[in-house]
């Protein structure tokens, strides 16, 4: 889905399900925040309505959704917490195809420890600096995007944060995996290690704020593992959709890799890829 607001063509997801045979239940994922339930979908006559509280967004009204299915588009409106209507597309998804044979190219670096070249960020607020081999972002900036796309491919990213922060790898520009100070505590999908919202890892593997930290990521079609300080805490799961914060919603196309620039610090000293042909 694509929602037109204030200028701006915002990425969302939405699922649709049966919950029994009766009733229709989802998730959904507005343009920042996780994937939200859904506790019941309206649909008559090829028209859909829904609501959820908010999440991160201003003010305290629901978000109406109302929308129809013309053809194979979802077309409706979306009464957001300001109380302003604004309409939405949509079309069903497909994932990125996965090779029949896998075809492992030259590892090659993203970063090459000097500057920024080969990205470019999504916005005007630069927090990021090069500075002795290691790329930093002091946080509350714009997003670092890769100037080349990719499909299938294998990411080794070294990466450390100070205490309390906040950040995260976008693959393919779409899919977060979070990186966050959370030692100690019980994995969740919005924690370390997890995919936004969707993918919950099956152990805490971070170490300690201040400690260099690693990620291995590898995404096929839309199945990821990712293998985080050594120890493999998803394992060749799918993820249903984008998280929020994606650059958009066109799944079965390459994508950039997105360093999160508008939450904490972070910084990177490698970032290695491995495309597949």
């Amino acid at each position: 889905m694509v929602i037109e607001k204030d200028m701006k063509q915002l990425p969302s997801w939405l699922e649709i399900r049966h919950s029994g045979h009766k009733t229709f239940v989802g998730r959904y994922v507005y343009a920042f925040g996780s994937a939200r339930p859904v506790a019941e979908v309206k649909i008559a006559d090829n028209r859909f309505s829904f609501s959820i509280p908010p999440q991160w967004e201003e003010g305290d009204r629901s978000m109406d959704f109302e929308g129809e299915l013309v053809g194979d588009q979802l077309k409706g409106t979306m009464v957001y917490t300001d109380g302003k209507s604004y309409p939405f597309t949509g079309k069903k998804q497909t994932a990125f195809p996965t090779p029949e044979k896998m075809v492992w190219s030259e590892q090659k670096s993203l970063f090459n420890g000097k500057n920024t070249d080969g990205w470019h960020l999504d916005g005007d607020k630069n927090k990021w600096t090069v500075t002795d081999g290691i790329l930093s972002n002091a946080g509350g900036g714009s997003n670092l995007i890769t100037n080349e796309k990719f499909g299938n491919f294998k990411l080794k990213a070294e990466f450390r944060y100070p205490k309390g922060s906040n950040s995260g790898i976008y693959l393919r520009g779409r899919y977060e995996v979070q990186i966050t100070d959370n030692k100690g505590m019980e994995p969740s999908d919005i924690y370390f290690g997890g995919v936004y919202g969707f993918l919950e890892p099956n152990q805490m593997a971070a170490k300690n704020a201040g400690e260099w930290q690693t990620y291995e990521i590898t995404l096929i079609g839309n199945r990821v593992t990712i293998i985080a300080n050594g120890n493999s805490v998803i394992t060749d799961q799918t993820i249903p959709g984008i998280t929020g914060g994606a650059i958009d919603s066109e799944e079965d196309q390459p994508g950039p890799i997105m360093l999160q620039g508008d939450h904490g610090a972070v910084e990177f000293r490698s970032l290695e890829i491995i495309p597949i042909q």
